[in-house]
């Protein structure tokens, strides 16, 4: 007789803040709003175990991001591939701490020796979402200036064409962007958990998305709650000369585990 203490394959995820979760590979669970609020906090217990070597950590994924995007034409595009190969190192320092194990500099490129192929094609799969979304914005913004441009040139009188054609590349700007941005989110919910499911989990990179967007979709209130307090955050931090960023930047990158741990659980 199986022993009623054990959660079954198709339990729903629990976590705990605090400590490991005890459910792994099972649907994504629908926690409760207030939850987006644990976890910055849970972001926070994490960072406070090793801020010295979370800060380190943090420090260089921005320089390794930022030489990338230095080589020219190819160098943004390196840099969205090999992200979430290093955003998976950081879900695996995260988890170490979460088993009692420390933190070190080795987690952040662990990613490079473990589930490399997956997280490349991860990487791909994300930079042609993010390739798509750009074409869509420039699209729109060539579209609306040209039509309304080439009806303002042909209106014979150049003063009205001038402003015609500027309030027509305002328009033209905004409705990109806000094209843009409903399809973007649908890419952004995909990715958030991708990294930690193809580190953690061993989900194949589609397989990794599709949980992602779906877990994204199920607890739209509590990821609502903690985007608007990651805001707050964001402002605070960046009032003393963007210093703060040097802790909300890795209680960020930890907090994205806190969220994974609560809705998909790890292995204990």
């Amino acid at each position: 007789m199986a022993d009623p203490t054990l959660p079954t394959p198709s339990a729903p995820p629990t976590a705990g803040f605090g400590g490991p979760a005890t459910v792994s590979a099972g649907p994504p669970a629908s926690v409760p709003s207030g939850n987006g609020v644990a976890w910055w906090q849970e972001g926070w217990r994490l960072f406070a175990l090793s801020p010295w070597v979370w800060i380190a950590i943090t420090l260089v994924f921005l320089a390794v991001l930022i030489l990338l995007h230095l080589i020219p034409f190819l160098g943004s595009f390196a840099a969205t591939i090999l992200s979430p190969v290093l955003t998976a190192g950081i879900m695996a320092g995260c988890s170490a701490q979460d088993h009692g194990e420390e933190l070190t500099m080795n987690h952040l490129f662990s990613g490079f020796s473990d589930r490399l192929g997956s997280l490349l094609v991860l990487g791909l799969v994300y930079l042609a979402g993010t390739v798509l979304v750009v074409c869509i914005m420039a699209a729109i913004a060539i579209g609306t200036v040209g039509m309304s441009g080439f009806a303002a040139l042909m209106s014979g009188d150049p003063t009205q064409a001038i402003f015609t054609m500027l309030a027509t590349v305002g328009f033209g700007l905004v409705l990109a962007v806000l094209v843009g941005t409903l399809v973007a989110l649908p890419l952004m919910m995909a990715y958030w958990f991708a990294p930690a499911l193809v580190m953690l989990r061993g989900d194949d990179p589609l397989v990794a998305m599709k949980a992602s967007f779906f877990a994204c979709l199920t607890n739209v209130w509590p990821m609502l709650i903690y985007s608007l307090v990651g805001i707050v955050l964001a402002i605070v931090a960046t009032l003393p000369v963007f210093l703060g960023w040097f802790v909300l930047g890795p209680v960020f990158a930890a907090s994205i585990y806190a969220s994974y741990k609560d809705i998909f659980g790890t292995p204990a």
